[in-house]
């Protein structure tokens, strides 16, 4: 046979940077952006994950008046301070946050269909 050197390679676990501290998949330093379909035609968009630092209906009462559409903040108790809009804006809370310099684009992540 042949002297040649094979590697097995060690148990791989993929979510391994996931459950890390510093990952960025469950880590506070991300801002979430969300969808929620309601009835029909109507959606919901959400911000989630913004520092505590910040004016929540200072920044809610820029994105009303900028996007002409409602939104309320509301207290959840695992996710803290979300501030809702209606409507479909992922795109303008995206651009409006990079903008405003409340948020860099690396630290953004929009989800939804």
């Amino acid at each position: 046979m042949s002297d040649i050197d094979v590697q097995i390679p060690a148990a791989f676990d993929p979510f391994a940077d996931a459950n890390a501290e510093n990952s960025g998949a469950g880590s506070k330093d991300y801002v979430h952006i969300r969808v929620q379909q309601r009835n029909g035609r109507k959606s919901l968009t959400t911000v989630q994950g913004l520092k505590k630092d910040f004016s929540y209906n200072k920044i809610l009462k820029d994105l009303k008046k900028e996007f002409c559409c409602n939104g309320t903040v509301v207290q959840d108790p695992e996710l803290g301070q979300v501030i809702q809009l209606q409507g479909d804006q992922r795109k303008n809370v995206s651009t409006f946050l990079v903008q405003a310099g409340i948020v860099k684009k690396e630290h953004i992540k929009i989800h939804g269909f």
